[in-house]
């Protein structure tokens, strides 16, 4: 026993011992020799280099989902299976794997022939909608979704495969077949997938803004081949013409930009997974007033500011959209085929002539045609024809076969009063030949004018006379009219341009405008004759050596008429005055002849007048005096406009968003030239211009590169105005009396390539 406690004492003071040093400094210890090496762990799995894959995407364009017919069973017995891979672009602009994907929709529809003789040859048709599941088929990890409204409803499963990143799978692990299937369809149709993806971010966490959709695949199932669709007889780049295109996408797989409705799908190829005829109808239900199913829907909807009887919805969504171009201009959108000329039926004609009642013949001549089939005993051919009867090109056709050319002036400037005498003879034919001896415009015109400006030795316009054509008679194929008046215009460079339109048939051929009742008899009106404008030094009797206008010089314009004809058609359409050309516009909207018809800015409110019509009311503090060509241009497209001449096609609305523009707003390049800058070396524009009457005298002036500015919605406000004015503008409201203005200092943060060049501020909807 003593032996033991003996023990139990000395162990209890080592461990006292223990225990103090470990609560000293340590200082009066040594370390002890290092320790054998541990044996080296076994190799772990390696991990993907970095830049491998990315889980993130700057834009909706760098992120693409690839699908090929093989990897695809949407009809018949066999079970659902889908699979595609997915890339995105790293920060150096590499294309790999994109990882992480856990949610799409698949779109799925097949085009089959109509054994009906009611609608279309060929009809769209969703499997989804067909199988009463809705639009589209969710898939998700889980194989559980949540809808639109909040509810849980069934999906596929999606599997990302961990040994190749970016390549999904989806099955059906619920009862039956997936909705996406058509058990009986038919694997010799021609069907179209289209998938879109979900909850995908950029590296700072935000959503992309736009929707990631794959490029529709369209395949025949029974033999896996690529097939391309006869019933798209309008394409993406039609559309693009008026709606912009979006950047980022190949020249393959083009895209429109500014569709605002459901957020834009981006291609008519996807607009018809819904709009088909599953939704058709409507048309007669005043609560809604249109037919879903896209052949009809897309006619109504561009024809609706010329659509008087529009009720429910379609009035409400459709009422103030204005055609851009000339309604009955087929070819503006179908540019794919014939099929709109060829396939005549119901359902496409009343969805513009919806004042037709083919039930009861009226508005029809009384005819009630058993059935679609009987459409082309009549509308197959000839005048009523939908290429005759809509006067298709016949506009175009009539410009090119009247043609006025400049033959020569003579100028006496008098001593007297408002007797200085121009006289100026025109060349004039019609299909080549020259008008015969006795020919007068008269009765055949909407507008007779030819202006007679003068240019001053920098290219600008000054307006000074004009002369009409109408009563003067033909003589050896040409038109002699002289006038007299206040001209001052001895030695100067003069522009005689026109303002001439004339009134055609429906074949192009020039047709007197009244009938002999006072009746209008013509199908086309206001059509523009071909005409360039003409020069004329008068210092030099044959009037070689004039100087021509800026806007004929193109090196000093930066829009392109190319461009506003792409939406348009012709600018002739935009006015009557039958001017499709720059350098013809320049005859009113110059820099010099100040003033203008619409000075105030309106908005369209909420209220209605008793007629139910709109009510417009003033923007108080905003005003333009001036109508000049790109104040005009920038003003109306941009909605700073008023309803004195009915209502505008672009306009405010009561929170002061612009309302009607088709294209992307800050898409400078939707007007003007590709690669042309806007700025000139000194910091000027371009143009050369460097002052802006506001009077119609001439005597008060503002500064141009401001007004540009100010001329677009988002830089009319008072403290854009004190901006422009800190950077030395002459502004509207504050006007100087001489036209030799500084020049503003605009350009040296906003010319091309600066750090806030209009390049960079108006790239992608900054604004």
């Amino acid at each position: 026993m003593m032996r033991t406690y003996k023990r139990s004492i000395l162990a209890a003071a080592l461990i006292a011992a223990i225990g103090l040093a470990g609560c000293s400094d340590g200082d009066d210890g040594k370390d002890g020799a290092p320790g054998e090496p541990g044996a080296p762990g076994t190799p772990g799995t390696p991990g993907a280099p970095a830049g491998s894959v990315v889980d993130t995407v700057a834009s909706a364009a760098d992120f693409v989902l690839s699908l090929a017919p093989a990897d695809i069973v949407v009809v018949g017995g066999d079970d659902f299976a889908i699979k595609f891979t997915v890339t995105g672009k790293t920060a150096k602009g590499e294309d790999v794997p994109f990882s992480g994907l856990d949610k799409v929709a698949l779109y799925v529809m097949n085009q089959a022939a109509n054994t009906t003789d009611t609608g279309a040859p060929l009809l769209w048709e969703s499997h989804t909608l067909t199988n009463e599941f809705g639009s589209s088929m969710y898939c998700t990890p889980t194989g559980m979704a949540e809808a639109r409204g909040g509810a849980e409803v069934e999906a596929c499963t999606l599997v990302e495969d961990e040994a190749n990143p970016g390549t999904y799978t989806g099955t059906w692990e619920h009862e039956g077949n997936a909705p996406v299937v058509l058990a009986d369809g038919d694997a010799n149709n021609l069907h179209r997938v289209m998938v879109r993806s979900y909850d995908v971010v950029d590296s700072t966490g935000e959503g992309i803004a736009d929707k990631l959709l794959s490029t529709p695949v369209d395949f025949i199932p029974a033999t896996g081949e690529l097939a391309v669709s006869e019933k798209d007889s309008v394409s993406n780049a039609s559309c693009i013409k008026c709606h912009t295109q979006m950047d980022g996408y190949e020249a393959t797989d083009i895209r429109i930009a500014n569709i605002g409705a459901h957020h834009n799908y981006q291609k008519v190829e996807n607009c018809v997974a819904c709009h088909n005829p599953a939704y058709a109808g409507g048309e007669d239900d005043p609560e809604k007033g249109f037919n879903a199913n896209w052949n009809a829907m897309i006619h109504t909807l561009h024809a609706g500011h010329h659509i008087d009887d529009l009720e429910g919805e379609a009035a409400e969504m459709f009422g103030e959209i204005g055609f851009p171009s000339e309604i009955n201009q087929c070819t503006a959108c179908h540019d794919n085929g014939m099929q709109w000329n060829d396939n005549v039926y119901a359902e496409a004609c009343v969805s513009c002539h919806t004042d037709v009642d083919l039930a009861t013949g009226e508005n029809h001549l009384g005819i009630v045609p058993e059935s679609d089939a009987a459409c082309s005993g009549c509308h197959g051919a000839g005048s009523l024809s939908p290429m005759q009867a809509h006067n298709v090109a016949a506009r175009a056709i009539a410009t090119d076969s009247i043609e006025i050319a400049l033959n020569s002036v003579s100028y006496t400037e008098s001593a007297t009063v408002d007797m200085d005498e121009m006289v100026i003879t025109f060349d004039v034919t019609i299909d080549g030949v020259a008008v015969e001896d006795g020919f007068e415009f008269t009765n055949f015109t909407k507008y007779d004018e030819m202006k007679t400006g003068w240019i001053d030795t920098d290219g600008t316009y000054y307006g000074s006379a004009s002369v009409n054509l109408n009563g003067v008679a033909a003589s050896a194929g040409q038109l002699m009219v002289t006038q007299l008046g206040e001209f001052n215009l001895d030695g100067k460079s003069i522009s005689v341009t026109p303002r001439f339109s004339v009134c055609a048939d429906s074949e192009g051929m020039l047709i007197e405008c009244l009938d002999s009742s006072g009746e209008a008899q013509y199908d086309v009106g206001y059509v523009a004759v071909t005409m360039a404008p003409a020069y004329w030094n008068l210092a030099n009797a044959d009037g070689s050596g004039a100087t021509i206008s800026r806007f004929s010089d193109p090196a000093r314009v930066t829009a392109d008429e190319a461009k506003c004809n792409t939406c348009h058609t012709s600018l002739g359409i935009a006015k009557h005055y039958g001017n499709e050309r720059f350098d013809q516009c320049v005859g009113c909207h110059n820099d010099t002849w100040g003033g203008s018809y619409h000075v105030a800015v309106e908005y369209k409110t909420d209220a209605v007048d008793e007629n139910g019509d709109p009510v417009f009311e003033t923007i108080e503090g905003l005003t333009y005096s001036n109508r000049d060509l790109f104040t005009v241009a920038h003003r109306f497209h941009s909605g700073l406009w008023d309803d004195n001449r009915g209502f505008p096609a672009i306009h405010l609305n009561s929170d002061m968003e612009t309302q009607g523009y088709p294209a992307v707003a800050t898409e400078c390049a939707a007007c003007h030239k590709d690669d042309v800058s806007l700025f000139a070396a000194d910091g000027g524009l371009t143009s050369g211009k460097r002052a802006i009457a506001v009077d119609a005298g001439a005597t008060m002036f503002i500064s141009p590169t401001a007004e540009a500015c100010r001329t677009c919605h988002a830089h009319s406000s008072a403290s854009a105005m004190a901006h422009f004015k800190s950077n030395g503008a002459i502004v509207e409201g504050d006007p100087a009396s001489t036209a030799n203005l500084p020049v503003e200092s605009c350009a040296t943060c906003h010319a091309e390539g600066k750090t806030y060049g209009i390049d960079i501020m108006h790239a992608g909807g900054a604004h």
